[in-house]
């Protein structure tokens, strides 16, 4: 790396009782010993790496900023792989602003989104899936998650692309050393018959990455769970109670919910992404029927549908509602909610049950507004998001850039498939061979461009 810049940051949330501020670059060590003075012993450049310093920040004046601990890590063995040091103060803002605005006098830039983690790639640190990890894992919000992140981060993912890699830049060798004599027609170094097991096995692995980015997904960002339903059935009551916060608007005034509402929320272990839409109903007002038609864009969109319903209504409007709902819920996973419960008999919530019979669908009566059967309600999600256990070491992928990485993967793997049967010469199947190598180094970042490399830091 050729950044010459000592950069420096707060690695910790504001409100802690301990705040960190992180120094990284060539004069990481030298910059930080200006403005700390140890207790006792001897200075930072005189003591060796790996040790904590108690002591204390001073200004220019000599006045005492705080008392912190000093960590000094020297290159290339270190987070960035440069020469670092880890400030530990007190967390007042006050004395983080303070200690930041000493180092920048004294030579240090303020790093930029992500500069830490991009120059311990750029150092040869880790590659570029395990520093994305970096931010999955910072965002992780649930077990699976935070496994998922962790593992990448350590290389799971890594190790199984560089396998692959291997035994596709062996067999592209071996045919690229064919066009070098090419004038002996007959002469084959790469066995056909091997590379088509390789190309059949490469293209099981690359399509189970590919696969696994649908459940990867979900994890990362949760599941989305439509909560539909006429106007004023309780929908909103409902992701209040949910959520146990007021964030939904609620009202005995119809169509009150005009837009969508989401926020996601943990349940066993599982991160759901609740979404509260318009009530659906006939309605000549503009802007109620924009939230509709973006009701049945979210309904699409959903893994999970809450259907709510009013069981105060009168019965002859459930099968108008049905013949309007259910077309959009084919292919999810359907969970009725009789809503107000509390104010009927058993008798009474029988025979309103008896109206969706015939509807394949888990049901459960609830009241929104006393919370009633919520936290059955919870046990029924969970069941319903299926998600598969989550095991030390599985390789799940959970990023867009490297699900479209793996799918023109598996199109050249595909070609060279098509040309081995329709015994096309080698230098055309290397040449989709060699497609699949750059897509597959692509997502450890060895072909990346700088532009990519920017756009990824930048959203740490």
């Amino acid at each position: 790396m050729t950044n010459q810049d000592t950069i420096c940051a707060i690695a910790t949330a504001q409100g802690g009782a301990i705040g960190t501020i992180r120094v990284s670059g060539p004069n990481a060590v030298e910059i930080t010993s200006s403005i700390f003075k140890p207790i006792k012993g001897k200075g930072l450049l005189d003591r060796k790496p790996y040790t904590l310093t108690f002591g204390n920040i001073t200004n220019k004046g000599g006045d005492i900023v705080d008392e912190v601990l000093v960590s000094l890590f020297r290159a290339p063995h270190s987070y960035t792989g440069e020469d670092s040091t880890e400030i530990m103060c007190h967390g007042s803002s006050y004395i983080l602003q303070q200690v930041m605005q000493l180092l920048i006098q004294n030579g240090c830039r303020s790093a930029n989104a992500g500069e830490f983690t991009q120059r311990a790639f750029l150092n040869g640190k880790m590659d570029l899936s395990q520093a994305e990890a970096v931010a999955d894992l910072v965002a992780s919000s649930s077990a699976a998650s935070h496994k998922l992140a962790m593992s990448q981060m350590r290389g799971g993912f890594s190790k199984e692309l560089t396998l692959l890699r291997d035994k596709l830049l062996h067999i592209t060798s071996l045919m690229e050393l064919e066009l070098d004599f090419s004038d002996h027609e007959d002469l084959e170094f790469a066995d056909r018959n091997d590379l088509k097991e390789l190309a059949a096995n490469i293209e099981t692995v690359i399509t189970r990455l590919a696969k696994s980015f649908s459940v990867g997904n979900v994890i990362k960002n949760g599941i989305p769970v439509a909560i539909i339903g006429e106007t004023n059935v309780g929908k909103s009551t409902l992701l209040n109670a949910l959520l146990n916060e007021e964030k939904a608007i609620v009202s005995d005034i119809h169509g009150t919910t005009r837009d969508v509402i989401e926020d996601t929320m943990n349940i066993g272990g599982v991160t759901f992404r609740f979404i509260d839409t318009a009530g659906i109903r006939q309605t000549t007002d503009k802007i109620e029927n924009i939230g509709i038609e973006r009701t049945f864009q979210k309904l699409s969109q959903a893994d999970i549908v809450l259907w709510m319903i009013d069981t105060t209504d009168k019965a002859d409007g459930f099968e108008k509602i049905k013949k309007e709902i259910l077309p959009h819920c084919v292919d999810k996973k359907l969970i009725i909610l009789f809503n107000k419960s509390d104010l009927l008999s058993a008798s009474q919530q029988d025979e309103i049950q008896n109206y969706f019979n015939d509807v394949d669908a888990e049901k459960i009566f609830i009241s929104a507004k006393t919370k009633q059967n919520i936290e059955k309600l919870e046990e029924i999600l969970v069941k319903a998001s299926a998600l598969p256990q989550i095991n030390q070491g599985d390789v799940i992928v959970t990023n867009i850039r490297h699900y479209e990485a793996l799918t023109h993967a598996l199109e050249s793997i595909h070609r060279v498939q098509e040309g081995m049967s329709m015994n096309l010469s080698g230098d055309l199947v290397s040449e989709d061979l060699r497609q699949c190598i750059f897509h597959l180094s692509d997502i450890v970042g060895e072909v990346t461009t700088d532009q990519v490399l920017e756009n990824i830091f930048k959203n740490f």
